[in-house]
């Protein structure tokens, strides 16, 4: 029994202690150590991922800012949802092209420069002042570590790093309920098992205004843009920084909010 929980503390030992990779690699099918498929893998077997999955739901449900623990709940649930995912991107010519060239979104990626000197409007600008107003960072997003799959694991990685735009895009602050409505879009759009379970269970730390809101108005309006707007992870954002930002929720199908969420709990 002993040998069992030693091996089983492993990856999670292993996932606390390295640091992750330049957020510049892209992830690739290449060796990287015995049994390894890119370079912060860290393989376990089926109950290992069990395991992993039932504490880190625990933790991310206890404390939904645990995001390293909602990382590890998403790559220990997700592989199928991922391979629908994938599927879906290689069937569109923009999302087959993002599979191909493996783009990362970090600070040693953007052109904060470029980025600045775009116009008012653009979604590019509106990207910039989303990430200064929350004051958030593209480099906060955890590297995968527990997926069997490279291209997977890059697929999970694109969804963790264009998070802050969707959130851009859906005009929802980083708020609790900001957060929750944008989970309930990335529920109906990716269909992983974490972001169902933190647009079910996130609202329990609402008050009483703030849930009444989110059922009566804000989850129908990200249900019905969720199911409207295409795959999200197959538009190339970092070619799209000087498009209108109205033109490109026009193209998604993405509506304005119903109402404005900022100062609501």
């Amino acid at each position: 029994m002993a040998t069992l929980l030693r091996g089983v503390g492993r990856p999670l030992c292993a996932f606390r202690g390295s640091p992750g990779p330049s957020a510049g690699v892209p992830l690739r099918a290449v060796s990287h150590g015995a049994g390894l498929l890119y370079p912060e893998h860290i393989p376990t077997s089926l109950l290992q991922k069990v395991l992993l999955a039932a504490g880190s739901a625990g933790m991310a449900l206890y404390n939904p800012y645990r995001h390293d623990m909602v990382a590890v709940l998403g790559e220990t649930t997700g592989h199928r949802a991922l391979k629908v995912l994938r599927d879906q991107m290689k069937r569109d010519p923009e999302g087959a092209q993002i599979l191909q060239e493996r783009p990362r979104i970090s600070l040693s990626t953007l052109d904060m420069g470029k980025l600045r000197s775009l116009p008012e409007g653009s979604f590019g600008c509106a990207y910039l002042h989303f990430l200064d107003v929350n004051k958030v960072s593209p480099d906060t997003r955890a590297p995968t570590r527990f997926v069997d799959d490279e291209e997977l694991a890059y697929v999970i990685q694109r969804y963790r790093e264009i998070h802050d735009m969707l959130h851009t895009l859906l005009g929802m602050p980083t708020n609790i309920l900001g957060e929750i409505v944008v989970k309930w879009f990335e529920a109906v759009q990716t269909g992983l098992p974490m972001c169902v379970l933190s647009a079910l269970f996130g609202p329990i730390q609402l008050s009483a205004q703030s849930l009444q809101l989110l059922i009566s108005e804000l989850i129908p309006w990200a249900v019905e843009n969720g199911r409207r707007a295409p795959c999200v992870l197959s538009v190339y954002y970092e070619r799209r920084w000087e498009q209108p930002l109205q033109a490109l929720r026009q193209e998604l199908g993405i509506t304005e909010p119903p109402l404005r969420v900022e100062g609501l709990v």
